[in-house]
């Protein structure tokens, strides 16, 4: 009996060590870390930012033991990188930034705001002074003190916050700071990867991201690679410089040939639609509000009403362009942004206000000429003969008399003529109300007048 015993406890045994060796792959799987991996290469704009923050959310919602930030890059814009920074600080996830090669200027901010930082052989992490872009061509320029008081306080707190040097962060971005025996005044630091680790800038050298997981204690870690998804590369595209100033001429572009034109057509349609599509994408990375939106759509109001209630062009109309201009200067200014800033945006509406209005001024002197053009204005005149129809005798003995506009001429509108209220339409140009009008030619039933220059007495023409 109790040689049974032991035999039936002896396969009991051998049972239990085959399922442990069976399922014990799948429970070690089941325990494997998770580290999600970020690039942060290239530019760093404002459409980095949401990516950054939505892979640290998506870590911490999954219990991921870490997220490391596989940097390499030369910098971009201050206020993004002020965003990630935030965003690192706030994180509930270890974060770890991984410098390879480089993290220069805001760079440096996002890797010393990271739990823990590693750099490879060779690297380099600093030279993080603030600067001023200049016009295409030309190269950046120094900004004021205030701008560079500020990014120095930031590099402060950040290194400070995790018990980094903050002296090293602050000689980054101020020449005036000077470190004995590692930076003399007159000169932004920049650290070696040697260097940052003799002045415990940096925790420790990793030449791979694997080589540095396993110096975290994360060796044999399951590595997701994080990529934007196409919602956040399509911001990225939106906030570019060059695609945003487009959007911003089309807009006014189109705001400026719909003044010129009768009713709401393709014109205004298109402008509302670039305009709409510059401030959604400025809306995502955080540079416009909801003042930002309430003002621009004030603008747009006012012109509405300009266009469709208001006869004549005059302070609506004004007051709204100057609503839409304010709206966008504003959704190019983010955080840490300082006055030389605010000149640049200004800048940058400036010059897509002035390109709109040369292009409109080119499209409104030929579209006339086009045969969709004259669909717009207006000016598909009609041939003369029985082939076009005849104009009614009514209408032919208004040709050649002078009147004047009783409503403004968009190109339609109303004219006094000896004394009678008639149906004109202009030439193609805009005729304010009250000026002097010649009828031209009559096409069918479409009456069409031309402005009559008024001549002072000196002879000059107005």
């Amino acid at each position: 009996m109790q040689r049974r015993v032991v035999n039936w406890l002896g396969k009991l045994s051998l049972v239990a060590l085959a399922f442990v060796a069976m399922f014990a792959p799948a429970l070690a799987q089941e325990k494997r870390p998770v580290v999600y991996a970020v690039p942060i290469e290239g530019m760093i704009d404002l459409g980095l930012a949401p990516f950054v923050q939505r892979v640290l959310d998506e870590a911490t919602e999954a219990g991921a033991a870490a997220v490391i930030l596989d940097i390499n890059t030369f910098g971009g814009r201050v206020d993004a990188a002020v965003q990630i920074r935030d965003a690192l600080l706030n994180s509930k996830v270890r974060t770890v930034a991984f410098v390879n090669r480089r993290a220069i200027s805001a760079g440096a901010l996002i890797s010393l705001a990271a739990e823990n930082l590693v750099m490879a052989g060779g690297g380099t992490i600093g030279a993080a002074t603030p600067v001023q872009m200049g016009q295409p061509g030309e190269a950046a320029k120094p900004v004021a003190e205030k701008t560079v008081s500020y990014m120095r306080k930031e590099f402060r707190a950040t290194a400070e916050s995790r018990k980094r040097p903050p002296q090293l962060a602050e000689a980054m971005v101020d020449s005036d700071v000077a470190i004995r025996g590692v930076i003399e005044r007159g000169k932004l630091l920049t650290l070696t990867t040697e260097e940052a680790l003799k002045h415990k800038l940096a925790d420790f050298r990793a030449d791979s991201m694997d080589s540095a997981l396993q110096q975290l204690g994360l060796g044999g870690a399951e590595i997701k690679r994080a990529s934007p998804n196409w919602a956040e590369h399509l911001v990225r595209w939106l906030t570019h410089p060059v695609v945003s100033s487009l959007l911003m001429s089309i807009g006014m572009l189109g705001i400026f040939v719909e003044l010129r034109t009768p009713g709401f057509g393709f014109a205004g349609g298109l402008g509302i639609a670039s305009l709409a599509l510059f401030f959604w994408g400025h809306w995502l990375v955080q540079l416009v509000g909801w003042e930002e939106l309430l003002l621009a759509l004030g603008g747009v109001i006012l012109l509405v009403l300009e266009i469709f209630v208001i006869p004549g062009f005059g302070v609506a109309g004004v007051l709204g362009i100057v609503a839409i201009l304010a709206g966008l200067v504003l959704s190019l200014v983010g955080t840490g942004d300082t006055s030389e800033v605010i000149v640049w945006a200004a800048g940058r509406v400036v010059f897509a206000l002035l390109l709109a209005l040369s292009a409109s001024l080119v499209l409104l002197r030929f579209l006339p000429r086009l045969p969709f053009g004259r669909r717009l204005v207006l000016e598909a005149g009609l041939g003369a003969g029985h082939a076009y129809g005849s104009a009614p005798d009514s209408d032919l003995r208004w040709l050649g008399k002078k009147g004047q506009a009783s409503s403004p001429l968009r190109p339609a509108g109303i004219a006094e003529i000896e004394g009678e209220r008639v149906d004109v339409v202009s030439d193609g140009e805009l005729i304010d109300a009250g000026q002097r009008v010649e009828v031209t030619r009559v096409d069918g039933n479409r009456i069409v007048v031309r402005r009559v220059p008024h001549i002072t007495t000196e002879g000059d023409m107005k």
